[in-house]
């Protein structure tokens, strides 16, 4: 449907398959599920979520720890780069990074978790919000070297690393509760319907290493993702990394100083793509409580259960499948 990209895209190759099984579809109803994957869950569900800002830089790739995270936030900071905020809640990796800056809208999507927030450095926006007192957070400008250390393979700002046993350890010496009642995301249990799309990209720019693309595998009932072409995987395991919705939502963005930082507007709503089954539905955004969610005629739309990547954008003509 949607127009070519740039000439010089990159075709993204056929996916490695993953190691791991892909979440069954089954009536979830009467178990206990984890609530941001509404996956069957074995012991406690009441683990607090922890939320890390992620570099994205070229150098910073592959990273680490992406393939166990919830819900992963993809937003542009300065330029065309853009910046995760991965969330975990039901699995956590040994390790995540590189770990890179705070920016404001990023501290508010993690603040809609509850979610105890780990940065290395901020912007003069996300200082004043994190000093406020009402973020818990965890910042390597003040841990570099103990509780985030550097990898000699990478050189900074693309080289800072933590430990979840590290999160752990700040946590415990901050008097942070690592234990919270998450509010579940609505899931779905019938499947998803609409225009075909097994493949999707976005232009963050026409560089070729600012363009993402997914790649839908029937069989699996999974998308995997690829960035300048090149599959996306775990820098320590070499996992691919597998998710089951994708969302696109197109939000304000305006530059606000003379570094680029942006400010983005993730409180107004608006129009967007949920891509799950291997289709694509048109949405409508909106924030509730901190949380960015779909909606269909002023109904919430259900993800499929499994794990979660949310595409921001200034602008949904970026988008092609």
């Amino acid at each position: 449907m949607n127009g070519c990209m740039h000439e010089d895209k990159q075709q993204a190759p056929a996916p490695k398959p993953a190691p791991v099984e892909t979440p069954k579809q089954q009536d979830i109803s009467k178990q206990q599920v984890f609530p941001l994957t509404g996956l069957p869950a074995e012991g406690t569900v009441n683990h607090r979520v922890i939320a890390v800002m992620v570099n994205n830089h070229p150098k910073a790739r592959p990273q680490s720890g992406l393939q166990k995270a919830d819900i992963v936030y993809e937003i542009l900071a300065e330029g065309d780069i853009t910046r995760f905020l991965a969330l975990y809640q039901s699995e956590f990796p040994e390790k995540v990074g590189p770990v890179r800056s705070a920016r404001d809208y990023y501290i508010d999507l993690s603040n809609g978790y509850h979610a105890l927030y780990v940065c290395h450095g901020w912007s003069p926006e996300a200082k004043a919000l994190l000093e406020d007192g009402t973020t818990d957070y965890l910042n390597g400008l003040f841990y570099d070297g103990t509780l985030f250390q550097r990898a000699s393979f990478r050189k900074a700002p693309h080289n800072s690393y933590i430990t979840f046993a590290n999160i752990e350890k700040g946590a415990a010496q901050n008097g942070y509760t690592l234990q919270d009642d998450v509010k579940p995301l609505p899931f779905r249990q019938d499947a998803a319907t609409g225009e075909k799309a097994e493949t999707v990209t976005i232009a963050y720019s026409h560089r070729s290493y600012a363009q993402v693309q997914y790649k839908y595998v029937p069989s699996q009932k999974s998308y995997y993702r690829y960035s300048a072409g090149e599959q996306t995987v775990d820098y320590d395991t070499h996992d691919p990394i597998v998710m089951q919705n994708i969302m696109v939502i197109a939000a304000k963005h305006r530059v606000i100083d003379a570094a680029g930082r942006r400010s983005i507007d993730l409180n107004s709503g608006g129009d967007g793509y949920l891509f799950q089954n291997g289709v694509v539905q048109k949405i409508q955004w909106k924030n509730v409580s901190g949380r960015i969610l779909p909606f269909i005629n002023g109904n919430p739309v259900g993800f499929v259960p499994g794990k979660t990547w949310i595409n921001v954008v200034p602008d949904l003509n970026i988008v092609k499948w």
